[in-house]
């Protein structure tokens, strides 16, 4: 059985979270560039097995898509391409930020370890990823 990872896109930087081997725990993993985020992947798949790609979606309180939805899809039309054999998931990312920055808070970060926004696109990823779990397991 294969991990799942999860991605947190952004136009910048991108936050990325992964399972354990036996997709129990959603660990933070990494925070990449976007640019350079398919290199990462294709070197990261090519060491680890990923079954399961969660990608989430930042649809507004409307229901409308965000600014960047076109971007995310098109990234996901691509990781499709390239990795067919890989089972990409859309999920609603609405409030991951905020939920990250919470968890920031109840950790007791200090507060230029808050104002580090590779650190909340990995927290994000990870919330991200943990959400998907749960709903795997129906919690």
């Amino acid at each position: 059985m294969g991990r799942i990872l999860a991605i947190d896109f952004g136009t910048k930087r991108t936050g990325l979270a992964v399972t354990d081997p036996l997709r129990i725990m959603a660990n933070g993993l990494e925070t990449v560039p976007t640019k350079d985020l398919m290199l990462y992947l294709e070197k990261y798949v090519a060491s680890e097995q990923v079954d399961v790609v969660v990608l989430g979606l930042p649809t507004q309180m409307n229901g409308a898509d965000s600014q960047t939805m076109q971007e995310i899809r098109a990234f996901g039309a691509n990781f499709q391409k390239k990795f067919p054999a890989i089972e990409l998931v859309y999920v609603d990312e609405r409030f991951t930020s905020v939920l990250a920055h919470r968890t920031m808070l109840e950790a007791g970060l200090k507060k230029k370890a808050r104002q580090d926004k590779a650190l909340v696109d990995k927290i994000s990823a990870t919330i991200i990823l943990q959400s998907y779990l749960e709903t795997l397991n129906g919690t």
